[in-house]
């Protein structure tokens, strides 16, 4: 039987609310990826090419800290890491968190919410922050008006 954990990072609350539906789904607990300067309103307008998030994500070596590094994954087979899109990949505090533990053998299935954007290179950029001997599945985008049966059925699927 796979034992699941389902970590998220979460801007505006939307990607929470995915991850809690997911947690609840496959009786998992659930971890939020926190940024140990939390951001702001004003680091999170994308208009601004001076806002922290454009220049974190103008460079792709960009490691936010986050609060809560080191996690117990023991017995965890399948972790479930989700995230809002920024510029088509992920935002690179989630390789922080990646980088951060040891997923060696483990299953990531990766799932974001986005206002229309794809996965892009998410892919990509991720597996460069874990060690070879992990998977790292495409799962699925969520937009913002999903439904909760949706979002489990998702889950499931990865059971």
């Amino acid at each position: 039987m796979s034992k699941y954990l389902v970590a998220c990072f979460s801007a505006g609350g939307v990607t929470k609310n995915t991850a809690q539906i997911i947690a609840d789904a496959l009786s998992s607990p659930l971890v939020e990826i926190t940024p140990k300067v939390a951001y702001t309103r004003e680091d999170l307008n994308w208009r601004n090419k001076e806002s922290r998030t454009t220049l974190e994500m103008s460079d792709k070596t960009s490691r936010p800290e986050i609060a809560n590094e080191k996690l117990d994954l023991t017995g965890v087979d399948t972790v479930f890491v989700g995230f809002p899109l920024w510029w088509y990949i992920a935002p690179t505090i989630v390789n922080t968190f990646l980088e951060a533990n040891d997923f060696s053998g483990k299953r990531i299935v990766l799932f974001a919410t986005s206002g229309g954007s794809g996965f892009g290179k998410t892919v990509s950029y991720l597996k460069n922050s874990v060690s070879p001997d992990t998977e790292i599945i495409e799962g699925k985008v969520f937009s913002g008006r999903f439904e909760k049966n949706e979002v489990e059925s998702f889950a499931k699927t990865y059971m």
